[in-house]
């Protein structure tokens, strides 16, 4: 019996190392992803179906051989380590994020894996050691959102052809968005512009910091986070009121009114990381998967708002955007 039961085990710990993928084929516990969302169910609708069909092409078909477990943070930083921890205790087989809860699934964490994706700096953050060797138990999708800065203020001198005071509009609490306003004020200094940074830490900030800006700006950099993600619409129509041009982080923020995104395609990014999820699920280690990079970046521009701003955009800077919104 003795020999028996020591079979049993020995059968029991090669189990726990089989990939997961194996484990499910062998009608064990379906491996379960675990996505912790920064901001609502229906604000990331769009890229977390490009995430689950990418799943679904790379054969994790959600409810027949893996479980998809979501929780959203809607958009307040205090519920990351309350889902991070939620996590841990149902053992869930990756964690699946954006770029700003990344840090709270670390500290709740060293042995689950993380992937996140919309990591806008994930060595200068701390995430990673590096993008090519990123250690630990984190990997992911970075959006370069520090390193795009300088290209969305030269396209929005092409809009605005005598800026010569900026405005930045950035959520503090985010400390990715901290990073980025670095690189912005270090832009705007090669090109020899003012700039004046107006803070907010939760929705109600934002009203006050555009009457606080109200003429001590010609144009508005909105630096992309959860908060500004959620409100938008409201941005929009303040900087509308205002009649000052904004550039934004992406197109979602042009489709609700504002003026101009340019930014990596999020669905792409989505997509991507379903990738390196399958990856871990098939039992490859996130510290030996590199960070990886945007290869696509849109160009979005909203006519309509152009005109209510009472801007001319040049045909030629039109004919460079992706996609014109009439």
């Amino acid at each position: 019996m003795s020999s028996r039961r020591e079979f049993i085990t020995l059968l029991g710990g090669a189990a726990a190392a089989w990939p997961l993928a194996a484990r499910a084929q062998q009608g064990g516990k379906l491996p379960t992803i675990g996505v912790l969302g920064v901001p609502t169910a229906s604000s990331w609708a769009h890229w977390t179906s490009a995430f689950v069909q990418r799943l679904g092409e790379l054969g994790w078909i959600e409810g027949r051989n893996v479980v998809i477990e979501y929780r959203w943070a809607e958009g307040r930083r205090e519920r990351f380590s309350e889902i991070a921890a939620e996590f841990v205790r149902l053992k869930v087989d990756v964690i699946f994020t954006g770029g700003d809860a990344a840090a709270a699934a670390k500290q709740a964490t060293s042995v689950i894996p993380i992937v996140f994706t919309l990591g806008s700096d994930p060595v200068g953050s701390g995430l990673v050691a590096s993008l090519a060797r990123p250690g630990g138990n984190v990997t992911g999708l970075s959006a370069q959102q520090t390193d795009i800065a300088g290209k969305r203020l030269e396209l929005l001198r092409e809009v605005v052809p005598g800026l010569r005071r900026l405005a930045i509009l950035v959520n503090v609490t985010n400390p990715q968005s901290v990073l980025e306003i670095g690189e912005v004020q270090a832009a705007a200094r090669k090109l020899g512009l003012e700039v004046a940074t107006f803070e907010i830490r939760q929705s109600e900030d934002i009203a006050p910091a555009f009457g606080a800006l109200n003429g001590r700006a010609e144009a508005v950099y909105v630096c992309g986070d959860a908060l500004t993600y959620l409100n938008r619409t409201r941005i929009n129509s303040l900087s509308i009121g205002l009649r000052l041009p904004t550039i934004l982080p992406q197109r979602e923020f042009v489709e609700a009114g504002g003026l101009m995104s340019y930014g990596p395609s999020f669905t792409d990014l989505f997509r991507r990381t379903a990738d390196i999820v399958d990856k871990i699920l098939r039992g490859a280690k996130p510290g030996d998967i590199p960070v990886e990079q945007p290869t696509k970046f849109d160009l979005v521009i909203n006519l309509t708002t152009a005109k209510a701003l009472g801007l001319t955009l040049p045909e030629s800077f039109l004919l460079r955007a992706d996609q014109v919104i009439e």
